[in-house]
């Protein structure tokens, strides 16, 4: 995936003044705690949608939702972009079908497959992706239904993260892991990248040296250890499983924006993922037109 992003900080903030200093560390310690680390130059989009705008039938809650803290991570300022007003098209609710709980891994997520399949054919989204999308918006309707986040959000994001799974030759697996993983490049202050030293000794994306996006979600490992979550039910939090990412990156989302249905938290919570005005407006053309597509 491409980047772009400040390059050279470490070595212009040197010549400025203490308190300039400090506030740049501070924008730094913020900001490399977005899920993705880095900048993000959209590739451009393709016209497909998805989304839900309320909650019908049983709901599917996996044993654990929480991310890996409790503790409410301090939203971004507001940003000085020149960003257009309003929220995406509203889709039409998701229609589970089949029991809440299974204990099959994946089986939560499995009960959107009547609703994932005609979706998919509208829209071009591998069925797996769309059975993640959709169950972390039903999961965060009932553990925090002031969201109010749609399914089309996450799978904008998707999209431009990773093509839902797909980006470098990947696929996604039955069970919603993606294979090969998707690890982005090294966050090494190179030009278009931003410098991240390594924060897990290379466990989650192969580089002892500098930190690297990881998944079909685009998480940094030192936010990913915050945001952690077993959606399908197998007891492990896998950053390359589509089902954990989409809850973690719904959790995220709405931990930072607040109520998604107002202009005011979507562009919020879309910003906190990556705070780039052209990553947010490919994030909003693309749940916009999966909102339009899912109506038709």
């Amino acid at each position: 995936m491409d980047t772009h992003a400040r390059v050279g900080i470490w070595t212009r903030i040197a010549a400025v003044p203490v308190r300039m200093v400090a506030d740049a560390v501070r924008v730094m310690v913020d900001w490399s705690g977005r899920p993705t680390g880095r900048l993000v130059l959209p590739s451009a989009l393709i016209a497909v949608m998805i989304g839900v705008a309320g909650v019908s039938g049983t709901v599917l809650v996996p044993a654990a939702v929480s991310a890996g803290s409790a503790t409410p991570l301090p939203s971004p300022p507001p940003p000085a972009l020149n960003l257009p007003g309003g929220v995406p098209t509203a889709p039409p609710a998701v229609a589970p079908s089949g029991p809440p709980e299974t204990e099959e891994p994946g089986g939560r997520a499995e009960a959107l497959r009547a609703w994932a399949e005609p979706m998919s054919t509208r829209t071009g989204i591998p069925v797996i992706a769309l059975q993640a999308y959709g169950y972390a918006e039903l999961v965060l309707a009932r553990t925090n239904p002031g969201c109010r986040l749609s399914w089309t959000t996450l799978a904008a994001i998707g999209r431009v993260e990773s093509n839902h799974g797909r980006a470098g030759g990947a696929r996604l697996l039955a069970d919603g892991r993606a294979l090969p993983p998707i690890i982005g490049a090294p966050l090494d202050g190179a030009p278009g990248r931003e410098l991240i030293p390594d924060t897990d000794n290379g466990a989650l994306d192969g580089d002892p040296e500098y930190d690297r996006a990881v998944g079909p979600m685009q998480f940094i490992p030192q936010t990913w250890r915050r945001e952690a979550v077993d959606a399908t039910g197998d007891r492990v939090a896998d950053i390359h499983n589509i089902n954990d990412a989409a809850l973690a990156a719904a959790n995220y989302l709405c931990r930072h924006g607040g109520d998604l249905s107002t202009p005011q938290g979507w562009w919020r919570a879309v910003l906190a993922y990556n705070n780039v005005q052209s990553y947010a407006e490919a994030v909003f053309e693309a749940a916009d037109d999966y909102g339009r597509r899912s109506r038709t």
